[in-house]
């Protein structure tokens, strides 16, 4: 592949994915507004040309466009969120990826959002001109994780081979663990006493970690472990982990923004099994 073109690109989960599958390409382009995410993508892959925000893209001087990847933000879409749809102007933000799409004309596109209510996604799919296929990283890493995927490379209509692992083989040995994940007493009452135990938000030693959210450590939601000193948070290296992202790719920023970049990014191993397909 000659250029690639990686919208809302985050912290560069696409990038992985492309080396991971073994497709080469000659220039990757980012269009990442988050300065923490460009941080990030910057350490790992300083050969990364930056582009901005995704509003600007008519000032691009770019060509020869192969890919064109994205996740456009999901807020309005996500049964969790208000579910404002297209009226949210971060989901609306889909229709500059159509436009940039329908310019460039790339061989390849990838779009990757929540599961939402049909209507939104038939208005995705006319757009697109494909049907989503839905897959859940739980198939082979331990987040459940269900993501629709619209693309058009060829054969592409299901995950990868199931391997079902679950939560214990990713996390790091107690030794390893620094004191600072456990969790204050005043945040074990939030959970004790908090409705998100029973809806599935947050979980103790599950088998399956909650989905990461980008809000999900900054309160008492998602997967705690226990400890002989009391319940802990995941580590971000065990986010990570279930984003099937290398030990401390995001260890460029702070805690709080890898927890973040890492609720917002892709599972890299869907995305990996996605472009191993391309001819």
């Amino acid at each position: 592949m000659k250029n690639i073109l990686a919208l809302f690109d985050g912290i560069s989960c696409g990038q992985v994915a492309l080396n991971r599958a073994g497709v080469a390409f000659d220039t990757y382009y980012s269009s990442e507004i988050d300065a923490k995410c460009v941080e990030v993508t910057t350490a790992n892959y300083p050969n990364t040309v930056h582009l901005g925000d995704v509003t600007q893209w008519k000032s691009w001087d770019i060509s020869d466009i192969d890919l064109i990847m994205g996740g456009s933000p999901c807020q309005g879409f996500s049964f969790a969120g208000k579910q404002l749809n297209f009226n949210d102007p971060r989901s609306k933000l889909f229709f500059t990826m159509v436009d940039i799409i329908n310019h460039f004309k790339p061989k390849y596109f990838l779009l990757e959002n929540v599961v939402m209510k049909q209507s939104y996604q038939d208005i995705i799919s006319q757009k697109l001109g494909v049907q989503p296929v839905l897959i859940n990283s739980c198939d082979i890493t331990p987040q459940n994780r269900r993501r629709l995927y619209w693309t058009n490379i060829p054969g592409f209509s299901a995950g990868p081979t199931p391997t079902n692992p679950i939560l214990s083989t990713v996390l790091l040995p107690p030794s390893k663990v620094d004191p600072k994940y456990l969790i204050t007493p005043a945040h074990q009452k939030r959970i004790d006493n908090s409705e998100d135990v029973k809806k599935g938000f947050t979980k103790v030693d599950p088998t399956k970690a909650v989905c990461m959210t980008a809000r999900q450590f900054a309160n008492w939601k998602g997967t705690y472990i226990t400890t002989p000193k009391g319940l802990r948070k995941l580590t971000p290296v065990e986010c990570e982990r279930l984003q099937t992202l290398p030990d401390d790719y995001t260890s460029a920023v702070a805690d709080c923004h890898r927890y973040r970049a890492l609720g917002n990014g892709w599972t890299v191993d869907v995305i990996s099994h996605i472009f191993s397909l391309i001819p």
